[in-house]
């Protein structure tokens, strides 16, 4: 299995998965209160949590941290930074199929 991804397929797993849709296909504790979804963030357990739909991050406002989906996956699922790739990959196929970028892999072990 390859260990590197190209920037364009780290970038549409970042910013073309919705967190909210993530989280509920994880089985994540999450719901609508007050209008705005919040969830439980996996690194503090709190839920004082939102998610910002124009930059596609969730953000926890106990503990300052932002979430994006491979931040995500790798937390909940107690993955490393390629197996919560190949996990992304596996289960939302059509964000990385045909991205067009055909250039060389390029190292992005730094998520």
């Amino acid at each position: 299995m390859a260990k590197y991804f190209t920037r364009r397929q780290l970038f549409r797993l970042r910013n073309e998965i919705p967190v909210d849709d993530l989280l509920r296909r994880l089985d994540w504790p999450c719901k609508v209160r007050e209008g705005r979804f919040c969830f439980v963030c996996p690194c503090c357990q709190e839920s004082l949590t939102a998610v910002n739909d124009r930059t596609n991050l969730g953000r926890c406002f106990r503990c300052e941290r932002n979430f994006n989906p491979i931040d995500l996956v790798m937390m909940i699922r107690e993955l490393d930074f390629v197996d919560a790739v190949y996990f992304l990959m596996g289960t939302w196929p059509a964000t990385v199929v045909g991205d067009g970028d055909s250039g060389p892999p390029e190292a992005a072990q730094n998520a």
